[in-house]
């Protein structure tokens, strides 16, 4: 037995005796309640950062909590092998990405291990492996028999600097979501999986969604983006041609000006086939093209559209930018109502004053005509209705709705990702069903990525129809594997099928899902669409994959920089600052050993590039993976974010000391026997009572409110009273004894090396981690006395202190016995109204 608290000893060998006997490995069991925890699955960078250590703190937190509540809890972890960081550092490296992969993997693994998180490692998954990747191929090519897969050439996201192809999702501000280089645009030709076909649903179906953050819901409502708008067909000026403009709205109709069109739009290329300045134009911004803004560019086409109303001409001009969330890439220009609108008229010297017709009313067609006057005095919803009815009557009008969501694009110009199984050769189209899985060969050494590129078709050999096809490969973008993984964890080893349906209807839907909200419309959004996928093959038999989702806060520390000669800005870790004070301890100047200036960036989110990271291993090494756990969860709410402050970490270790010592100092010399028949006086009736309410909000906390840092609060409050209660008689020794058993399960979620061996010091029998969570007792919940409210004809008078559903008479009697010498005249009462438990309302006689 150790008197101090030698954490590295605890943790390790209480590790080693989770791992050895399995503890937390499960199966199907339908006499038990199942509870399926899953934490966003990891890249295998080879270091866990605080991040990733908050995360699957939280999931073990709530998986320890819901096994001692007597759930069947599977708690599964794996790694989403494949992806472009494997492929740049092998470069760098001059490895192949597998052995990097790989040696990530074993790494990572034993830092989960040291935190002890309670994962069941016989259900992990690796997603670069074949015998998974197999089963990815063949649901894409069920897709593709349905037609949900689709390939064309088109206009697609590049990113230079990676050399490959990114989806809309994984554009943020123009720039690769990645490496922060702004994309090119590139025509080449690409898979699609139609997300689009499930755009209503994704967006009704949020609504079931409950237990989800509303800022994930609203996120992903605005990436799918329904539009209810309105396409309106416009006659050309000396033209048997039309063209279709979209609107969401028409009460500024008469105030169109010209309308605009994207180099995009099929008017364009059209138009450009003609005239060589607007083919020069297109050519020109073809890559360099965004949302509409001031510094957009436009060309007049020279054609004109005419306003079916007002019959003016409007000028048609293409500009280089994204107009619309639609098929159309097209918009009307009203410089009265918008600024950007305004600026391009300006700009372009496009006139933009808007001359009413010197009649007052416009005869549109016969039995049609438009009060001008009148019209410009009504609200918008009664213009829009006229302009609508009008437009209905030229046949010119129909509703169209659109979302902003466009179809996936999953094909990615890399090697490390699991190889598509289709060969588009010039004569056919060659499906590899047979000859699943098409395995990527790993140990290929990328030391040149030019030649790379262009030669990895070397790699590929296939037998089909006894002969070897060479053939160069597309491979999936590596969302594809993150969107399905949760499923495959219910059955991991399977090989008859991509699951065991079995398995799958006990285990689905997940009960708690946990990860960042900065995966809202990438990762988020494709892992709920491929679950209706998977659930309209009949491979599933629920609507949505996840019934609560957490999304953690990040974690930000200091951070400090310095300008160098070239005026860049160099970040610098805070333990190679010096700190220097004046003579009265103010005005700190920041250096670093060289005598450079630093600056402080303030609390900012942790990263590589801000060099203000904090290593999990060193700290763990310092202060246990307890303290770790413990310091995150009370640290602050999980959905906040959390400022690392070593500080606080001290405060938490001091406190795992004072519970081990605690438990020490009452085990020592000590042989306590169950009572057999206990009798509690006033003072052990009232610690019952704190101890039984604090289980209740505890518990609540937890279950409920997922409020862990308040709970840990209360947890500590415990420990205070405890330190207070005096055990100078055997009664009290045991009732102690009985508490301290009970901190140890309300603490066992949070630090489980801890309590597993204090509940072994304390109780010598089981294993705390199927011990059953502490039962509050209702009875000692129960107010047994209660404040009411005394009145005097209707107005507050005093209060008074008595037992609960107490009669009427009976609290008179009181009422009599503790004002008795007030100048209250009892006699004198004409009648009383008692609303129980509440107010006692004294009526006296006037």
């Amino acid at each position: 037995m150790y008197k101090k608290y030698l954490f590295k000893n605890i943790e390790k060998n209480v590790q080693k005796y989770w791992l050895k006997k399995k503890f937390f490995n499960v199966n199907e069991n339908n006499k038990k309640k199942k509870y399926y925890v899953l934490c966003m699955i990891p890249y295998p960078s080879g270091k866990l950062h605080m991040g990733h250590v908050r995360n699957y703190t939280i999931g073990d937190v709530i998986s320890r909590f819901q096994r001692m509540k007597g759930k069947n809890v599977m708690q599964p972890m794996g790694w989403d092998a494949f992806g472009l960081p494997a492929e740049t550092s092998a470069i760098i490296n001059n490895i192949s990405p597998s052995i990097w992969t790989y040696k990530n993997i074993k790494n990572m693994k034993k830092q989960l291990q040291s935190l002890g998180f309670s994962y069941d490692w016989d259900r992990e998954i690796i997603t670069c492996k074949p015998e998974y990747y197999k089963w990815e191929q063949w649901f894409f090519l069920k897709l593709y028999e349905k037609k949900l897969i689709y390939k064309k050439k088109t206009l697609v996201n590049w990113c230079e600097y990676d050399k490959t192809v990114l989806a809309n999702e994984q554009v943020i501000n123009n720039k690769c979501w990645r490496c922060d280089n702004k994309i090119k645009k590139k025509n080449l030709s690409q898979y699609f999986i139609k997300i689009t076909n499930y755009a209503e649903q994704l967006l009704n179906d949020l609504k079931h969604l409950k237990y989800w953050p509303k800022k994930v819901k609203n996120m992903q409502k605005n990436w799918i983006g329904k539009i209810n708008t309105i396409e309106i067909i416009f006659e050309i000026f000396n033209n048997n041609k039309k063209i279709k403009i979209l609107s969401n709205s028409l009460d500024n109709f008469m105030n169109v000006t010209y309308i605009m069109i994207s180099l995009s739009n099929l008017f364009s290329i059209k138009e450009s086939k003609k005239n060589i300045k607007i083919k020069q134009f297109i050519y020109k911004y073809k890559n360099k093209y965004n949302n509409y803004n001031i510094n957009s560019k436009g060309i007049f086409t020279n054609l004109f559209a005419i306003h079916p109303i007002t019959k003016k001409k409007l000028p048609i001009w293409i500009v280089n930018c994204n107009l619309f969330y639609n098929l159309y890439n097209s918009n009307l220009a009203i410089p009265k109502n918008n600024i950007f609108d305004f600026k391009f008229a300006k700009k372009y010297n496009i006139q933009i004053k808007f001359k009413k017709n010197i009649l007052n009313k416009l005869i549109i067609k016969k039995n049609i005509f438009l009060d001008l006057l009148k019209f410009d005095k009504l609200n918008n919803i009664n213009k829009n209705n006229i302009i609508s009815n009008i437009l209905i009557n030229l046949n010119i009008y129909k509703k169209k709705t659109f979302y902003k969501l466009h179809d996936w694009n999953i094909s990615r110009q890399r090697y490390w990702g699991a190889p598509i199984p289709i060969i588009n050769n010039k004569k056919n189209i060659i499906i590899l069903k047979k000859q699943l899985p098409i395995i990527l060969p790993e140990n290929i050494l990328i030391n040149n990525i030019k030649n790379f590129l262009k030669f990895n078709f070397k790699w590929f050999k296939i037998l089909y129809n006894n002969k070897y096809i060479k053939f160069n490969i597309d491979t999936f973008d590596t969302f594809i594997e993150s969107s399905w993984y949760y499923i495959r964890y219910t059955s991991p080893k399977y090989n008859k099928s991509i699951i065991n349906l079995k398995s799958i209807n006990y285990w689905l839907p997940i009960d708690q899902y946990i990860g960042g909200i900065e995966h809202s419309v990438m990762h988020l959004l494709y892992f709920r669409f491929f679950h209706k996928l998977f659930r309209d093959f009949g491979l599933v038999n629920t609507n949505e994959p996840a019934k609560k989702l957490i999304c953690q806060g990040m974690v930000l520390s200091e951070a400090f920089y310095y300008f160098n000669k070239k005026n860049e800005k160099i970040w610098i870790n805070k333990n190679k600052i010096n700190i220097k004070y004046n003579n009265n301890k103010k005005n700190i100047l920041l250096t670093d050993k060289e005598g450079n200036k630093v600056k402080y960036a303030g609390m900012i989110k942790m990263s590589k590039s801000k060099n203000n990271g904090v290593d999990p291993k060193i700290i763990i090494k310092k202060y246990g993976a307890d303290t770790v756990r413990l310091f995150i969860m009370f640290a602050s709410p999980i959905e906040m974010e959390l400022e690392w402050k070593e500080s606080q970490l001290i405060g938490i270790y001091r406190f795992l000391k004072r519970i081990w010592k605690m438990v020490i100092d009452h085990i020592k010399n000590k042989k306590l026997k169950p009572l057999k028949i206990l009798i509690l006086n006033k003072k052990q009736k009232k610690i019952f009572f704190f101890i039984h309410k604090i289980i209740y909000k505890i518990t609540y906390d937890i279950e409920k409110r997922q409020h862990f840092n308040t709970a840990i609060s209360k947890i500590m409050k415990f420990v205070n009273k405890l330190n207070y209660f005096k055990k100078n008689n055997y009664i009290n020794d045991y009732i102690f004894h009985e508490f301290l058993l009970i901190l140890i399960r309300l603490l066992n979620p949070f630090v489980p090396h801890i309590c597993f061996k204090l509940w072994k010091l304390l109780y010598e029998k089981d294993d705390i981690d199927f011990v059953s969570w502490p039962i509050f007792n209702k009875f000692f919940l129960i107010k047994k006395k209660i404040n009411i409210i005394i009145q005097i004809n209707g107005k507050f008078y005093n209060n008074i202190l008595i037992k609960k559903d107490l009669k009427k008479e009976n609290i008179l009697k009181k009422i009599k016995k503790k004002f008795f010498n007030k100048k209250i005249n009892f006699k004198n009462i004409y009648k009383i109204i008692y609303i129980s438990n509440k107010i006692f309302n004294i009526i006296l006689k006037s």
